[in-house]
């Protein structure tokens, strides 16, 4: 369980989080809507203490997040592991070591600044981009890469950590609606499969929709809704946003439903006999 009381944080004379309570279940898969400047992204890396809170505490099952420091912060970093808009790979280098990249924490000094990685290591790399339908990118460099295949990387990176709970600032804001859908079905697949806890933040209210089970709304920094996709009115809607008139969500839409592509990373069984076979290739 993931508790937030009374986190805040401010800039100088300005306040971008006010003072916030929040409990998010285990397992949970919530949506964080609002316009941009509402906090959105201010709140998840406080979460991951990417950004220090001025005032109130986190905590995840029995870890008091806001007091750790040094290992333990990071160790907690890890898992707790954050999902970009930029993706932030290491372009120059290919995808596989960026996915492995995501087991540096339990490396010693040494092995880890040399980047000294084990076949375990390796293996389980391989088989994470395998899930995500991205094997056959494991020796391209990253930043040869679609936006789209590069967010699936990340996602990977994150999986490799190993974390129990993903926080995803804005995964699909620089993504066409055909990847917009394979990365959200991705998350969608990680919080089903491996009931890992995933907040992430979205300015498109058909995907909040689609796939949360519960919306909080942030409006100037403050959560002013937090309730399930039904409860997600009109009204509520334009309370969020800030407007008297009525938000026509085909503007912020990502047509997902317009596609009809099935699920975008499980291949038919001859595709799998195909990638079972790349992955000597890889690992050797």
């Amino acid at each position: 369980m993931l508790q937030l009381q009374r986190i805040t944080k401010t800039f100088g004379e300005v306040t971008a989080v006010h003072p916030a309570d929040l409990t998010i279940e285990a397992g949970q898969f919530v949506g964080v809507i609002g316009r941009s400047g509402a906090g959105k992204s201010t709140l998840l890396r406080m979460i991951n203490r990417l950004v220090e809170p001025s005032a109130g505490t986190i905590q995840f099952g029995d870890r008091q997040v806001t007091a750790i420091k040094g290992k333990a912060l990071h160790q907690w970093r890890s898992d707790c592991a954050m999902i970009f808009q930029q993706f932030n790979l290491v372009g120059r280098l290919d995808v596989l070591t960026n996915v492995m990249l995501g087991r540096l924490h339990r490396m010693s000094t040494l092995p880890s600044m040399l980047r000294l990685f084990n076949d375990e290591d390796r293996i389980d790399a391989i088989r994470t981009l395998e899930w995500l339908g991205i094997v056959e990118t494991a020796k391209q460099q990253a930043d040869t890469l679609s936006g789209g295949q590069q967010q699936r990387v990340a996602i990977a990176r994150a999986l490799h950590q190993e974390p129990d709970l993903i926080l995803a600032d804005e995964p699909i804001a620089s993504l066409d609606p055909l990847n917009a859908q394979k990365v959200m079905d991705a998350l969608a697949d990680i919080h089903r499969e491996r009931n890992i806890t995933v907040v992430t933040n979205l300015h498109t209210l058909d995907t909040a929709r689609k796939y949360c089970q519960r919306i909080i709304g942030m409006r100037d920094g403050e959560i002013v809704f937090d309730g399930s996709p039904e409860a997600l009115t009109s009204t509520q809607v334009k309370l969020i946003y800030g407007t008297d008139t009525e938000i026509d969500e085909a503007t912020t839409s990502t047509d997902l439903n317009h596609h009809d592509l099935g699920h975008p990373f499980r291949e038919k069984a001859g595709m799998d006999t195909d990638r079972a076979s790349f992955i000597p290739q890889i690992a050797s």
